[in-house]
């Protein structure tokens, strides 16, 4: 192979980012596993690139991992999972935000992911946040942390995790 072929070769590869995070190690994280959160996350507003890691046994668990912080990442459990019968409810801003038609009602699992942060501390019964979920545009990756104070949802909604990954 010639220097002008092995040149081309090497410029038509595409190199996928290696990115460190503090409880997954090194991975692996291309350009279109990435989910864009315009406005962050409350709390964490300057961080508004996040993508998705699985860890083997832990499902239905996500884990929302920033790329731009390694120690920033998020449980997160599907809202369904946890309330069959959850109500998301959307202003017109967050649909337009989400990049949603304002005039339709988003179907959870067809048109977004909507799940609750999970928390859990020494010795405690983990907890869901209902009450603010993460909803994500499911065709173009854009993602906001919606907070209802009126929604009628607890943002210490009590998990019996193995009840929940039970059900899945």
């Amino acid at each position: 192979m010639d220097a002008e072929k092995a040149t081309e070769l090497l410029f038509n590869i595409v190199l996928m980012p290696r990115v460190p995070t503090k409880f997954f190690g090194e991975v692996d994280c291309s350009d279109d596993a990435l989910y864009s959160f315009p406005s962050g996350l409350p709390g964490f507003e300057g961080h508004r690139s996040f993508f998705f890691l699985e860890s083997p046994g832990a499902e239905p668990l996500l884990f929302l991992q920033s790329a731009s912080a390694s120690s920033l990442c998020f449980v997160l459990l599907p809202v369904l999972v946890i309330d069959h019968a959850y109500d998301l409810s959307l202003t017109p801003e967050e649909l337009t935000e989400l990049q949603l038609p304002i005039d339709l009602k988003p179907v959870i699992g067809r048109d977004v992911l909507c799940a609750a942060m999970v928390c859990s501390g020494d010795q405690q019964t983990p907890t869901a946040n209902l009450m603010s979920p993460v909803v994500i545009n499911l065709q173009t990756r854009v993602g906001l942390q919606v907070i209802h104070g009126d929604s009628g949802y607890s943002y210490r909604h009590s998990l019996n995790l193995q009840e929940a990954v039970l059900q899945c």
